[in-house]
């Protein structure tokens, strides 16, 4: 069930998926350029999310370049509030909460400079994105980054059967090795 909240100058959508929304800000436009507010606690508490975010990161992708699928195991899970500054990317999260009735689910979001839309990653959920075009990628994060628990799911898995929508995707070694959501969580069927 979607649910669509609307606040004087920030729109969030739920996803199919639980707790994993798309939100839009409302941005205002002249001759000299743009004003938005990409992040207001209140609002954001209002519409349930009640997030303290930690740590700021930022990656620079040319087109056709694939990240993910990335994840912190507890208790260094992290949410992630993942905006596009610069381009356009396909953003995808894959729910990982074993009790969820959409464990191992995934849903996209085309995150879009121009639009200025984001996305709420909570934690217990992959995430990747593929760059449609030349695109820098910010995300605030609830969890700060803990080596030790980081894990991910590989980009290819035949399970999900992800649509990334660019040919010839361009994968890091790193992520080229990781493991299919099945053998990950040691599951015969999804």
């Amino acid at each position: 069930m979607k649910i669509f909240t609307k606040f004087d100058h920030m729109h969030f959508r739920e996803s199919y998926i639980k707790d994993l929304f798309e939100i839009t800000p409302r941005v205002f436009k002249d001759d000299r350029g743009f004003f938005f507010e990409s992040y207001n606690s209140k609002v954001f508490k209002d519409n349930g999310l009640d997030l303290t975010f930690v740590q700021d990161n930022q990656s620079y992708s040319i087109p056709g370049v694939v990240r993910g699928l990335h994840f912190q195991n507890a208790p260094y899970a992290q949410g992630k509030l993942v905006r596009v500054i610069k381009g356009k990317v396909l953003d995808v999260a894959v729910d990982l909460r074993k009790d969820s009735p959409t464990f191992g689910k995934y849903d996209t979001f085309i995150l879009d400079a121009e639009k200025c839309n984001m996305v709420y990653v909570p934690e217990g959920f992959a995430h990747g994105f593929s760059a449609l075009e030349e695109s820098i990628v910010f995300y605030k994060c609830t969890n700060l980054y803990h080596k030790e628990s980081e894990s991910g799911i590989v980009w290819n898995d035949p399970t999900l059967n992800i649509d990334w929508m660019v040919k010839n995707p361009l994968v890091s070694d790193k992520d080229q090795i990781l493991k299919p959501l099945k053998e990950l969580f040691s599951l015969s069927s999804l």
